[in-house]
């Protein structure tokens, strides 16, 4: 099991080096770089560079020693295989460089993005397999019943709903659109919110919350309650489950004791992902509910073409990704002490 696990982890950095490499490779080759966006605004503002008479290509409007100076500031005086190398000297001290955009150090640009889509990420997460989970072992235990029908009608309506639909229409419905004025428009708390005493800032807090954590949850929420449903349906249906029943055990300790762990197997697959739910981000949902997260960061950091700030998402949330994988199969191994990966 240890080689196994030490395998893993040997194979996690030239996968992580591999995933850097393809995306430095592609947004510095794509069009529309920070220094052609240089450009735009210094031609916008009506600059000439300096004043400078020797022009570069006569349509820049700029001289050769503006240009010079663009490329070195944003450290395109080098080729692209040297600045790649020079990237991965700086990330093994979390050293990302500065942003074009915001004009200080990446790392910083995303710790303050960082609260907004670490609040939803986990909670979103805790509350779908907090509900998710009972929710799919009742309807295993009443399937084909009423509530089993009803039920699955509900969730597979509010899963066929896109997110952002669905935070439209939450909103038109009961921010004051057309129906009710129940729940604020967006943000994360009012203007008076210092004004407030602990409990009524909580109480704000779940006020703001409540519908872009519906949003954010309600696709994994529909998936992670049919997935449970039909591992625990997929168990029972087992020889063991019937060597129980003849035994005379009772229903619930049939359901809660013996198959309800190895039904948890499936289940045990998403956990590796809880840790990206730190970098969860929904540029859509961020917008609609005003949100500024890592989502809206993302989007328009690929705009601007800040070069390093996408790396900084990319290495980061790939690390997160695959160092999730790892853990999961160590839940594996939690769940069923039976499985071996040797």
């Amino acid at each position: 099991m240890l080689k196994y696990f030490l395998r893993r982890l040997a194979i996690l950095i030239p996968t992580l080096l591999g995933v850097t490499v393809v995306v430095f490779v592609i947004i510095n080759m794509a069009p529309g770089g920070p220094i052609e966006q240089r450009l735009q605004q210094i031609r916008f503002s009506g600059g000439d560079g300096g004043g400078a008479s020797t022009q570069r290509g006569g349509s820049q409007g700029v001289s050769d020693e503006v240009m010079e100076a663009l490329k070195k500031q944003y450290g395109f005086d080098k080729p692209m295989h040297e600045r790649y190398i020079l990237w991965l000297k700086n990330i093994v001290t979390l050293n990302f460089g500065e942003s074009f955009t915001y004009e200080e150090p990446v790392v910083d640009v995303i710790v303050s993005k960082f609260p907004v889509s670490l609040q939803f990420g986990i909670i979103s997460l805790f509350l779908s397999y907090l509900i998710s989970i009972p929710l799919g072992i009742m309807k295993a235990i009443k399937h084909g019943s009423f509530f089993d029908i009803s039920s699955s009608i509900i969730l597979f309506v509010f899963y066929s709903i896109p997110s952002f639909m669905l935070a439209i229409l939450l909103i038109v419905m009961l921010s004051g659109g057309s129906f009710l004025e129940i729940f604020p428009v967006g943000g994360l708390q009012s203007e008076y919110f210092d004004d407030l005493n602990g409990w009524e800032q909580f109480i704000d807090r779940v006020h703001h919350f409540t519908l872009p954590l519906i949003c954010y949850t309600i696709g994994s929420f529909t998936s992670l309650t049919v997935l449970m449903k039909n591992s625990l349906i997929e168990e029972i249906k087992k020889d063991y489950i019937r060597t129980a029943r003849a035994k005379g055990l009772d229903e619930k300790v049939i359901y809660m004791k013996h198959a309800l762990r190895n039904a948890l197997i499936p289940i045990v697959t998403g956990l590796g992902g809880f840790l990206t739910v730190f970098f969860a981000g929904s540029l859509l949902l961020e917008t609609i509910f005003q949100l500024d997260g890592i989502g809206l960061l993302s989007y328009k950091s690929i705009l601007s073409r800040d070069y390093n700030v996408i790396m900084g998402l990319v290495f980061i949330q790939s690390a997160l990704f695959l160092v999730g994988n790892i853990l999961s199969d160590f839940a594996y191994v939690l769940v069923d002490p039976r499985i071996d990966f040797t």
